[in-house]
């Protein structure tokens, strides 16, 4: 998983087509804490930003200390908490100096299911345990993979984060991206920029 990185000048495309082409790519982590091996999972459904028009985008008002990620290089990841108890992982997108990123809503877990299941402590989970529940949403995935404030600004070139190519034995099987408006915002609503893999059963709400 580690041998085919995105080549930088993916994240130079336009914040929306990188939105669509993530679906079906890789986001591995691999953990600085001992005893914690990679983690990966195929990215089923994602959601544009773009400060320039956007009011829900987090920089739409202006450069601030916590999006100051957001205005750098393209190819690095702004990771911010919300909800008091979920960190949100994104994909900065645009030049340096314009404020874009794509949100990772979730993933279909594919390497370190395991240690997925301890970090979501999914036998202690109300309702179903099932693996869809390690993933299906942005703040379960970043639990699940190990994604915290401390990785805000970190390069997907690695040593921590790689968004890779998934290798031919792990892909998906052809799908259909649905193209629709995003959820859990309130401002914006109208914008069709969420995308995700048609039928999917990782995906967070169809």
């Amino acid at each position: 998983m580690l041998a085919h990185p995105l080549p930088e000048a993916f994240y130079t495309l336009a914040t929306l087509e990188i939105a669509r082409q993530l679906l079906g790519k890789t986001l591995l982590t691999v953990s600085a804490e001992p005893n914690s091996g990679p983690m990966a999972g195929i990215i089923v459904e994602t959601e544009g930003y773009i400060a320039l028009n956007d009011p829900a985008c987090h920089a739409f008002s202006g450069r601030t200390r916590r999006n100051n990620v957001m205005w750098s290089e393209p190819g690095r990841v702004y990771v911010y908490f919300t909800y008091g108890n979920h960190w949100m992982i994104n994909v900065v997108t645009e030049p340096e100096g314009v404020a874009a990123a794509v949100l990772i809503r979730a993933v279909q877990p594919v390497l370190g299911l395991a240690e997925m299941r301890l970090r979501r402590g999914l036998k202690l989970l109300k309702g179903s345990q099932d693996d869809r529940q390690l993933t299906n949403g942005p703040g379960k995935l970043c639990q699940a993979l190990g994604v915290s404030g401390r990785l805000n600004g970190a390069s997907l070139q690695g040593p921590q984060l790689y968004l890779t190519e998934t290798p031919a034995k792990l892909a998906l099987p052809p799908f259909e991206i649905v193209e629709t408006t995003r959820i859990g915002i309130t401002r914006g609503v109208e914008l069709p920029w969420r995308f995700y893999v048609k039928d999917n059963r990782f995906v967070s709400r169809k």
